[in-house]
């Protein structure tokens, strides 16, 4: 079965943010394919195509995008959604532990990118939308490697993104703030806690959960990835929603001093 409207792949489309960006994508016209590692526990959406996919295995991302290019003949864009939280200190957070969160957040988009670009090229057109995070612009006390997931995300986005403009492709970021979704509940604990880290643990797992309760609904984030994927000249970065568009400015032109005083502030850390 081929298509005439444009195709677009959104992971981790079972909830939250993703689930809010295939509804916004089905919306505007779009064919929409969306991702889950467990189809099966998936409830439907009217309209949207599912099929299973585990980002941070090869083939799984090889079949994935086969069976879209088969079914519908095209890829028009890919939203990169699938993503795992982890609340913890560095130290806390093993070197293995680490390897499994960068293979989603960070490998997993790689590997989707790299499934997709030869059909976007051959089309002369595409574009690959990425679910970045303000943490990947500011330091994040008790979710470093997290925080570093996003930090990579943003370098290899904006550096791919000048290699591929030629060829009709743009790869671009949606830079939210904390969303009202189930992040924290599913967010990974340390794999070697440590007794001196747990009291500010707790804190920070409390700040967390306190943020994510009252954050902005992720369709304001889906707004702003509709329109990385869809405006006429896209931006690099598109901030959702007004927290996110200030931090953004805050990191840009507050002084070092005072910007590190209130992140210390905000997440109850001593000193």
């Amino acid at each position: 079965m081929q298509t005439t409207s444009p195709v677009a792949i959104v992971t981790g489309a079972s909830s939250g943010i993703g689930r809010a960006t295939a509804l916004a994508l089905l919306g505007a016209g779009f064919t929409v394919v969306g991702t889950s590692r467990d189809t099966t526990r998936v409830g439907q959406i009217a309209g949207v195509t599912f099929f299973d996919l585990d980002v941070a295995r090869d083939e799984s991302v090889r079949g994935l995008v086969n069976q879209v290019i088969d079914r519908f003949g095209r890829i028009d864009v890919l939203v990169n959604n699938a993503g795992v939280g982890a609340v913890g200190a560095g130290e806390e957070t093993s070197i293995e532990q680490t390897k499994t969160i960068f293979d989603v957040n960070v490998f997993g988009l790689m590997r989707m990118t790299n499934a997709v670009l030869p059909h976007m090229r051959e089309q002369g057109s595409g574009r690959v939308v990425n679910v970045a995070s303000v943490l990947g612009l500011i330091p994040a006390p008790f979710m470093a490697v997290y925080a570093a997931t996003k930090h990579a995300v943003e370098g290899y986005a904006e550096s791919v993104d000048h290699e591929l403009r030629e060829h009709g492709v743009r790869m671009l970021l949606v830079e939210p703030a904390y969303t009202n979704t189930s992040f924290e509940a599913s967010s990974l604990p340390p794999d070697s806690p440590l007794p001196v880290y747990a009291a500010q643990r707790d804190i920070a797992r409390e700040v967390l959960a306190a943020a994510v309760r009252d954050a902005d609904d992720p369709d304001v984030v889906a707004k702003a990835i509709l329109a990385a994927a869809t405006d006429a000249k896209p931006k690099l970065r598109y901030t959702a929603g007004s927290m996110a568009g200030r931090v953004s400015l805050l990191r840009r032109f507050v002084p070092s001093g005072a910007f590190d005083a209130q992140i210390r502030k905000l997440n109850r850390l001593a000193g």
